[in-house]
């Protein structure tokens, strides 16, 4: 969880360093560097060792479908 806040933090970063207007090789190795934080994380969440004995038919726990008439 900490790369997500990792990455959340340095992308926040990003946008206020634009914002504050500073050098374009400062913010374009940031970027760079948020990209990568961002695969990184893509990699991690798609490798993660998670298993569930839900199917579809589960479908949304919190909201009765079964009762509910869709427009």
């Amino acid at each position: 969880m900490s790369l997500v806040y990792i990455t959340t933090l340095l992308l926040v970063t990003l946008t206020i360093m634009v914002t504050m207007d500073l050098p374009f090789n400062w913010v374009f190795y940031l970027s760079v560097l948020g990209q990568v934080f961002v695969v990184l994380m893509v990699y991690r969440v798609l490798t993660d060792d998670y298993s569930t004995d839900k199917t579809f038919e589960d479908f949304y726990e919190d909201y009765d479908t079964e009762t509910q008439r869709f427009r």
